[in-house]
């Protein structure tokens, strides 16, 4: 058994602490502020009548294809079959348009859906299967430098407006003209062409927190683990070939705070180590201080009477029309009218944001709307560009990282926070 400190308690960091623990490992787990789940977590908010409501930090959703999330959460005692909505993986506009996938086996699912497609012509429809054909073809593999806009240089123009830069920018919240080709086409393979369900929607039907963190800190209080909330880290200092958090001793650790963080910590311990260690927190801050980010809003408004046709709709976004998606709460446990509209890398300041939102819902639902609050995530994920270089799990011996934005092959998702805090347990195992 070891001892091991963790440091930062969002997804990323919940995940390694409740494999570590179930591995046997003496878990510290540190966070900063009092609350856990990082980026991913309810907040208080409160209707225009008064009424006390909980939101979350910003509107996420699942897909079947995270199967490390539903393990876990299983693992914590969660039943992802009641706290999540499993729905076909649905792109319909408010007019109708748009399409649905079948219930049927991948990827006879997928084409179903793509000749399925409401108000696209037989042009359209046949662009698109030409290219899943050739994606297949390749293996879903593709120029590293390619941008998912010249992956898709062939597509009709109303396939890639309804379909390929929604589906881009809400898995890698990056435009489609910015968006690396190859992690979406990691993400269409997994999620589209993978195995049954994997195309599915899960939406979230408690609280964010409740979802996963509180249910986590539960679990690791249950076996022993310990969290300290409120609990700053201020430096790393090495102990021959194990480390000092803030003077307490521990066998190795793992940084599971955000990038920007991470790399303040490690540059202000870099003067504590030795200059083989040093030199390698170095590189490793050099990549993460170069990543770029983009922001996500979340506009809360609501109506008494406000019911979408189905929990999840697609909108069409321009310059003054910013929402990607909007989402029925009362039909996900939330209080009855209350909608969450998601704009992905998003520019606008929050008064900006929110007007504009209102304006949409209006054009495009037809529903006069109040602000209940508007949430903007200005560092929500990197943005995922071709030929990134993302930092690596290992920074130097004893001491790895993790979270959204460390090397691997899916975007900045909670699947990608899970398994990188599953991988940096499993490589700590390995050394």
């Amino acid at each position: 058994m070891s001892r091991l400190a963790i440091i930062g308690a969002g997804w990323a960091g919940m995940a390694a602490a409740v494999t570590a623990t179930a591995a046997g490992h003496q878990v510290v787990l540190f966070e900063a502020t009092h609350a856990l789940g990082g980026r991913a977590r309810s907040v208080a908010g409160q209707l225009p009548d008064g009424t006390p409501v909980t939101l979350d930090n910003g509107q996420h959703i699942l897909i079947g294809a995270y199967s490390e999330t539903m393990r876990l959460l299983l693992q914590v005692g969660v039943d992802p079959k009641t706290a999540l909505l499993r729905l076909p993986l649905t792109l319909r506009f408010p007019d109708g348009a748009g399409l649905q996938f079948p219930n049927w086996p991948a990827p006879f699912n997928a084409f179903g859906a793509i000749v399925g497609a409401r108000g696209w012509r037989v042009a359209d429809k046949w662009s698109l299967l030409r290219l899943a054909g050739r994606w297949q073809r390749q293996r879903f593999t593709c120029d590293a430098k390619a941008s998912v806009t010249q992956l898709c240089q062939d597509l009709n123009p109303r396939v890639l407006a309804e379909l390929i830069e929604p589906l881009c920018v809400s898995a890698l919240n990056t435009p489609a003209h910015e968006a690396s080709a190859q992690v979406f086409l990691r993400v269409m393979q997994d999620a589209l062409f993978g195995a049954a369900g994997a195309s599915n929607l899960l939406l979230p039907r408690r609280d964010l927190s409740a979802l996963f963190p509180a249910a986590g800190a539960r679990h690791l209080l249950e076996h022993g683990a310990q969290l300290r909330l409120a609990a700053r880290v201020g430096a790393l200092v090495p102990q021959g070939l194990s480390w000092q958090v803030d003077g307490e001793s521990f066998d190795a650790v793992i940084v599971a705070t955000g990038a920007s963080a991470a790399a303040r910590l490690l540059t202000s311990s870099a003067a504590c180590v030795d200059a083989a260690r040093a030199q390698a927190m170095k590189r490793w801050c050099t990549l993460a201080q170069a990543l770029r980010f983009e922001a996500i809003a979340t506009v809360y408004a609501w109506c008494p009477d406000a019911r979408l046709s189905t929990p999840m709709l697609a909108l069409r976004p321009d310059a003054k029309a910013p929402a990607q998606f909007v989402f029925d709460r009362g039909q996900l446990g939330g209080p009855q009218g209350l909608l969450a509209f998601v704009v992905s890398a998003s520019q606008a300041d929050r008064a900006t944001l929110q007007a504009q939102v209102l304006r949409q819902a209006s054009a495009q639902l037809g529903l006069a709307l109040q602000p209940v609050q508007t949430i903007v995530e200005k560092q929500a994920t990197f943005a995922s560009t071709p030929g990134l270089q993302r930092p690596a799990l290992q920074i130097a011996p004893a001491l790895l990282a993790c979270g959204d934005y460390v090397a691997g092959p899916y975007p900045a998702t909670l699947e990608g926070a899970v398994r990188s805090g599953l991988a940096a347990v499993a490589a700590l195992q390995a050394s």
